[in-house]
């Protein structure tokens, strides 16, 4: 199989010298206990950064976005950080934040030891865990080809272990219906706040635009993380073979000798065409291997500025092919 081109942003790699192999943290039964050792990992690696001595410094402060009122910028911390920060204040201590796990088939692959389902999880895992310690309210909707489960964003006590319950569950459902949870959320969440939708997006991209606008349209701050497998990212297959289609369940003849190039064409049209789309909505684009430590992308999830209508630079070269053997 050939190998992947993994760059990082260089914000990734500052949060600690050593981030856990993600093989090793998978290996971790309960989900709750990954989440808090990513956390904990993250916090570790700030007592290195340029806030050294400040252990609020993420309760009193968060990244500039785009709009925010300038005179609440803190210049002393751009100096010693070279990044810009708004100084939070009590009314926006408790944000809703309400994150969407795509429990279809398609997520049920994995080339590793684990499947994009379970980085899926684990990666909400961890956000949930960082974000409750924030004092935010945390909510979760996953969905397949219909709406499964959907927990609203409370801060109460025992949310954190329901959330964790919601995520542990299996894939089970068959295609990505991403139009429902999206009309879903824009129906019942009455404050702006954040959604987090965890995909691999293997779906038109036109059925994410409505709900994505809506979205937008109220105010919400939307961030796609885009979770894709490895050999995902090469056409590994060398001979004639039978491979699954893992939402249809269907057994298709594949010849790599025709199939290579048209599958190298309809991905880089596909994943151009959802830049493109978030680009022109305002939504925050993530794209994640799952051979990648979550302990970096926690770093740079939190620490980076939030830009509307950009994305994170590409965390995988230009895709050689993909298979679902």
């Amino acid at each position: 199989m050939a190998q992947v081109q993994n760059t990082k942003t260089p914000g990734m790699q500052s949060s600690s010298t050593a981030l856990p192999d993600p093989i090793a943290l998978m290996r971790i039964k309960s989900l709750q206990l990954r989440a808090k050792m990513v956390v904990e990992g993250f916090y570790h690696g700030l007592h290195k950064s340029p806030f050294h001595g400040n252990s609020v410094e993420f309760r009193e402060y968060r990244p500039y976005s785009y709009g925010d009122d300038l005179r609440n910028l803190d210049w002393k911390l751009y100096a010693r950080s070279d990044r810009y920060y708004i100084k939070k204040f009590d009314d926006e201590t408790n944000r809703f934040c309400t994150l969407i796990y795509d429990r279809s088939r398609s997520m049920d692959y994995g080339s590793l030891e684990y499947t994009k389902s379970e980085y899926a999880a684990t990666v909400l895992a961890t956000l949930a865990y960082y974000l409750t310690g924030q004092r935010d309210h945390v909510g979760l909707l996953t969905f397949d080809d219909e709406i499964r489960d959907y927990l609203p964003p409370r801060g109460v006590h025992g949310q954190l272990r329901r959330l964790m319950s919601g995520l542990v569950r299996a894939a089970g459902g068959r295609d990505t219906n991403m139009v429902r949870p999206l009309q879903e959320i824009a129906a019942v969440a009455k404050r702006r706040g954040l959604i987090i939708l965890a995909s691999d997006f293997l779906a038109p991209v036109e059925s994410l635009r409505g709900g994505l606008s809506l979205l937008r349209a109220r105010g919400h701050q939307v961030i796609l993380l885009r979770i894709l497998d490895p050999a995902e990212m090469s056409f590994s297959v060398q001979t004639p073979s039978m491979i699954r289609d893992m939402e249809t369940g269907r057994d298709l003849y594949v010849d790599p000798a025709l199939a290579r190039q048209q599958y190298q064409d309809s991905f880089q049209q596909h994943q151009s065409d959802l830049y493109e789309l978030c680009n022109g909505l305002g939504v925050d684009l993530f794209p994640l291997l799952t051979n990648e430590s979550l302990e970096g992308v926690l770093h740079e999830f939190v620490t980076r500025p939030n830009r509307k209508g950009g994305q994170r630079s590409a965390s995988y070269s230009t895709p050689q092919g993909s298979t679902r053997s």
